[in-house]
């Protein structure tokens, strides 16, 4: 499995959107194909915008979950200007069963 945390961005909406996946083109496909009450729906713009590889299901989750506490545009897009971000997200959820 390839886990990662994914942020997609619709020009239309002017919006960020972040999920994990074990999977990304599979979850790619799916928000093209999104269905009505989905919030990927609203658009058929969404590109991805940023992708952290992840050793695990917890380690990615646990990425998106802080990112979307953040609650914060400039801090989405401080990931692509300052990689040092993405080091210490991921030395801050790094798993500890992980060899």
């Amino acid at each position: 499995m390839n886990h990662c945390c994914y942020i997609l961005y619709s020009k239309k909406l002017n919006r960020y959107y972040i999920g994990y996946s074990s999977d990304l083109d599979i979850r790619l496909v799916f928000h093209e194909k999104s269905e009505p009450r989905k919030f990927t729906y609203n658009a058929s713009d969404w590109k991805l915008y940023y992708k952290i590889d992840c050793k695990s299901k917890s380690q990615g989750e646990s990425i998106e979950g802080h990112i979307k506490r953040m609650k914060s545009r400039i801090y989405i897009e401080n990931l692509i200007k300052y990689p040092e971000i993405t080091t210490k997200l991921l030395e801050k959820y790094k798993d500890i069963n992980i060899i």
